[in-house]
């Protein structure tokens, strides 16, 4: 009896291989349109196709470009006014003022005289004067603002702080599609990781329940023992399709994530820095150096000053140097030159209390800065405590799996000697898959605290060193 038991379970052990062999010959051809992809290859793809990235650079390239047209603002300018033109003009001309006064100066000449004239053609009580012609004129003008009080230093100092908000705003679209990426990256490697210990799972499973059937068969176990087998081997497959399910879900997310139109397949493995972790103020030291949130609220503060020295400016008088040349090839150009002054001395616009409105403005800034340099800090205290968290509970995850993996062994002998059931053994099996699934998620959970950690920090380009560094991989197939 007890050699029959040991063939029966050999026999179900080659089934439960053949059918594992078939699966992975399955799983291939139905990957064969993925592409593999590290998370090198990953991040570059998605820094080339990212439209979020492109309209950052965008706005980056637009602010630079703005400031550096106004870097001549202030200086001379000249200007080139050319115009040609027909012109007509109709004149009624009053001459009874001239016959009048013609009248008074006939009465004072001798008689002889004036009768000689009587005979001359009288002149008309008023004349029609018409006149037409086509003319064309050209000048030269140029004006130079000599002083105007600072307006425009402040104009340009503006525009600094929009490229910098600017700048910063593209920091931290990077940033944050680096963490997404970090974050359905490993996530499709822990689902990947999940669906093979599943699928493991469900071939001991299904061995051991074919095992259970030939024992049944057999008399050497009761029905009730052979239902609770096949039980788990349908929950077993539930629980496998469930995570192959997922994880196809999860593939997909980072298909879409590095715009890839085959499906794409993580070989980065899941990772864990067991060495000791730099300190919590070297990270907050960091951040308050590289953090783009602080870049972007000093570059608020450049623009509130800015705005706030522009209203003074227009306080001042301002100075101007003009002059104005006609182009004349014929006869002597006209021509003019001069200095003006202009010095508002009243105006319906309240300037005391714009002023007063922008220098709110910039201890408003001021305030701010020193509000955001304490959430930051706190912000990577939290996940420098989740990075320790995520590490201290693989670590302690340890004593569990190898628990497991003996439990697994002793079901096995137990099974073989008549101590232990198939029920047994299988209960076995899935906590084996399921400890060590709670273990490559405790890892993922690492990752992923130590991504955010490092873009709180300003330092997420410092990721793959970490990566590299690593002193745990943990691959889908890991035994």
């Amino acid at each position: 009896m007890h050699f029959q038991f040991s063939r029966t379970v050999w026999n179900g052990s080659r089934v439960a291989l053949a059918l594992a062999v078939s699966s992975l010959s399955l799983g291939g051809l139905a990957q064969v349109s993925q592409q593999t992809m590290s998370f090198s290859q990953a991040r570059s793809a998605l820094h080339a196709q990212s439209a979020q990235l492109a309209a950052s650079r965008k706005a980056v390239e637009s602010a630079q470009l703005r400031r550096e047209g106004m870097q001549g603002l202030g200086g001379p300018s000249v200007a080139a006014t050319a115009m040609a033109y027909r012109y007509s003009a109709s004149v009624d001309v009053d001459l009874d003022p001239a016959r009048n006064a013609l009248g008074n100066a006939l009465g004072q000449l001798p008689p002889g005289v004036v009768g000689g004239i009587a005979q001359m053609p009288q002149l008309p009580s008023n004349y029609n004067l018409q006149r037409k012609d086509n003319n064309a004129s050209a000048s030269l003008s140029a004006l130079w603002p000599v002083y105007v009080g600072g307006l425009s230093d402040a104009v340009r100092e503006g525009l600094d702080g929009k490229a910098q908000e600017a700048q910063a705003d593209a920091a931290t679209t990077q940033d944050q599609l680096h963490s997404l990426l970090v974050q359905r990256y490993f996530t499709a490697q822990l689902a990947e990781r999940a669906a093979t210990l599943r699928r493991r799972a469900l071939a001991g499973v299904r061995s051991h329940d074919d095992a259970a059937q030939r024992m049944l068969q057999a008399g050497v176990i009761a029905q009730v023992e052979r239902l609770q087998a096949s039980v788990a081997l349908a929950d077993a497959q539930q629980q496998s399709e469930k995570a192959d399910s997922d994880a196809r879900l999860a593939r997909s997310a980072l298909a879409r994530t590095v715009h890839s139109a085959a499906g794409v397949q993580p070989s980065t493995p899941l990772f864990v820095n067991l060495q000791a972790f730099p300190a919590l103020q070297e990270f907050q030291d960091a951040a308050l150096q590289n953090h783009p949130g602080l870049t972007k609220v000093a570059a608020k503060h450049t623009q509130a000053q800015a705005l706030h020295d522009a209203s003074e400016a227009l306080r001042k008088p301002q100075v101007l140097a003009f002059g104005m040349r006609e182009v004349n090839t014929q006869g002597k150009p006209n021509w003019v030159a001069g200095m003006a002054v202009r010095w508002t001395l009243w105006d319906s616009v309240d300037r005391d209390k714009l002023a007063a409105a922008g220098q709110r403005a910039v201890e408003q800034a001021e305030l701010t800065d020193a509000q955001v340099r304490s959430d930051i800090a706190l912000l990577v205290e939290k996940n420098w405590l989740a990075v320790e968290q995520a590490r201290t509970s693989y670590q302690s995850g340890q004593a569990q799996e190898d628990l497991a993996h003996a439990l697994l062994r002793l079901r096995v002998a137990g099974l073989k000697e008549g101590t232990s059931t198939s029920l047994d053994l299988i209960d076995a099996q899935l906590n084996l898959a399921k400890v060590q699934t709670e273990r490559a998620s405790a890892a993922n959970n690492y990752v992923q605290a130590l991504a955010a950690l490092l873009e709180s920090s300003g330092q997420t380009a410092a990721f793959e060193q970490y990566m590299a560094r690593a002193d745990i991989v943990i691959t889908p197939d890991a035994p």
